[in-house]
């Protein structure tokens, strides 16, 4: 039994940051009620290829994309701008916990489907609004898209190679990082407000914003720019305040070498043959090797061209050194870190087979995550959830559905 296998989540959001969030309620044991457009579903269905494959190796509809945010959630399909969809939701949201939605600011009210229409038939109701800019200010109706995002909140401005590189540019994250942050954002938020409404007896709304999370999670480079009135700069893969603290040429790749202290460069350059450099006046503390790195950074490059990725990490790791490699996917699930952690997990799946996922890294010992379900195919549990929650009979169910309602 998870954490949360009391709470009922009902889930009308879309593409990444609510899905993210729900699936991880879902993880932690929450019943998901995944509500989604008849016929289409939600647009991450069809962010494809790569598409999961069958057991005759033939590609499904079940995308990666959407694979990855929606595991452990039932599918319901309803449209809500009919009225009859309407108040199937209202119906669903009388018998749910939350209520996560990510629609444009003010769109859900045109339906009834808003926190102060909800609220009425559900007082201890907590709703959750993602948006890009929030409900309030200048830019509220603006849609939100976590590119952009990255932009306007600063990331961009601080990632990619060095300012004073040639044909530096400012670069977005690999990942949604936005979207993703936003989720787990969230999903705290959320719990929080099940904890006060199990105290008080009283629901909230929650208002989400992309651009305040982007912002909030560059964490010590907004404090820096707070603290000093310095506007940050890009520093590729080297740190502002510490070298050497970056990535390395390797002969045969690249690797990470963090030595965070004078005692940790003399065992670096030690390592790789070259430990006068530890007496060299220029580089003997950190402040000076940070003064000196345009000089310093060549001559370790030279140094760690001759010899290869593996050597390294293995004399390194001796030597006390931080340093890691920089694995593409292959290498990450071939880790034996990786491995030993389970998390590489598999799930049955009515079309797939079984379909590979990655595991929550929420460990809890007394109450751990579990996959229960593998992602849903579209409207998989839409006759299960009208029976259960809302007692609908076959015949009604029919109806609903030669209506094009579900």
């Amino acid at each position: 039994m998870g954490a949360l296998s009391h709470i009922r989540v009902l889930d009308l959001s879309r593409v990444l940051a609510g899905p993210w969030c729900a699936q991880n309620l879902a993880d932690l044991g929450a019943d998901v009620i995944k509500v989604e457009r008849p016929g289409v579903g939600d647009d991450t269905r069809h962010w494809g290829p790569p598409f999961a494959k069958d057991p005759n190796g033939k590609d499904t509809e079940e995308s990666a994309y959407f694979i990855c945010i929606n595991r452990n959630k039932r599918s319901i399909t309803v449209d809500i701008a009919k009225p009859e969809g309407q108040e199937l939701i209202r119906q669903l949201a009388a018998e749910s916990d939350v209520v996560i939605e990510n629609y444009k600011v003010g769109d859900l009210a045109k339906y009834g489907l808003d926190y102060e229409s909800l609220k009425k038939i559900k007082p201890d109701l907590v709703y959750c609004s993602i948006t890009g800019f929030g409900q309030t200010g200048p830019y509220a109706h603006r849609p939100g898209y976590d590119f952009i995002i990255q932009g306007m909140g600063g990331f961009m401005s601080v990632t990619g190679e060095a300012h004073d590189f040639e044909g530096a540019s400012p670069q977005k994250s690999g990942v949604a990082i936005a979207d993703i942050f936003t989720g787990m954002y969230a999903s705290t938020a959320i719990l929080a407000a099940i904890v006060h409404r199990d105290h008080t007896g009283e629901g909230q709304y929650i208002d989400m914003s992309l651009l305040d999370t982007q912002i909030a999670v560059m964490a010590n480079v907004s404090s820096a720019y707070l603290t000093s009135g310095e506007i940050p700069k890009r520093w590729g893969n080297a740190s502002p305040i510490i070298v050497p603290y970056q990535t390395f040429p390797t002969s045969d790749g690249w690797m990470i070498v963090g030595a965070g202290n004078d005692g940790q460069f003399r065992h670096f350059v030690t390592a790789g043959g070259e430990a006068h450099l530890a007496d060299n006046p220029l580089y003997v503390s950190n402040p000076l090797r940070v003064e000196h790195r345009k000089q310093l950074i060549p001559l370790l490059e030279q140094m760690t061209r001759k010899k290869t990725k593996g050597e390294w990490i293995g004399l390194l790791e001796k030597a006390n050194v931080p340093c890691g490699p920089i694995n593409n996917f292959k290498e990450v699930f071939e880790n034996e870190q990786v491995i030993h952690r389970g998390v590489l997990i598999e799930a049955p799946h009515p079309t797939v087979g079984s379909m590979k996922l990655v595991a929550s890294p929420m460990r809890l010992s007394k109450t751990p995550t579990e996959v229960r379900m593998a992602p849903p195919t579209l409207g998989q549990h839409t006759d299960e959830i009208l029976h259960e929650r809302l007692k609908l009979d076959d015949k009604t169910i029919e109806v609903l559905r030669n209506k094009g309602i579900i």
